[in-house]
């Protein structure tokens, strides 16, 4: 994209913030440069380990909903997502401070608790933590009130 940030301000101008709250995960995913595309570049996770933690994740969320009528975290109610998602002292600070600085809404507020769960999962962790909150508020990138946020 070349656009300017006035350009892409001004497009995403036309997304009502609503309809951005319904959205889990926002992110911007800058451009690659050919020479990283086509040198060895950094290696992340090998597919194999990340699949099973995944599967590992998911048997842990068929675990906690065994009882209700939800099979993942994304379909946790309010209700749900007070039961389930446990967080620490510091990550309630740092979901307080995100909330004041973002201007994050109620549902943003619990979709970021919602990844929150996913991502503790992902580590095989019971309770939420700081981190935890940390990298799912960086999933809300278009929550911000940033330059390039609408």
């Amino acid at each position: 994209c070349r656009c300017t940030h006035t350009q892409i301000r001004r497009y995403r101008g036309k997304i009502s913030g609503p309809l951005l709250d319904r959205i889990d995960i926002q992110v911007q995913v800058p451009a690659v440069a050919y020479r990283d595309l086509a040198g060895q570049g950094l290696r992340g996770e090998p597919s194999a380990a990340m699949a099973t933690r995944v599967a590992a994740a998911r048997r842990r969320q068929a675990e906690r909903f065994a009882d209700l009528p939800i099979h993942c975290n994304a379909q946790m109610a309010n209700r749900h997502i007070k039961r389930f998602c446990t967080v620490d002292a510091a990550g309630h600070r740092l979901l307080e401070n995100a909330v004041d600085r973002f201007g994050l809404s109620a549902r943003a507020y619990n979709r970021v608790l919602k990844i929150a769960r996913s991502i503790a999962d992902l580590e095989g962790k019971e309770a939420i933590d700081a981190r935890h909150i940390g990298e799912a508020v960086q999933y809300r990138c278009l929550d911000r009130r940033s330059p390039l946020s609408a």
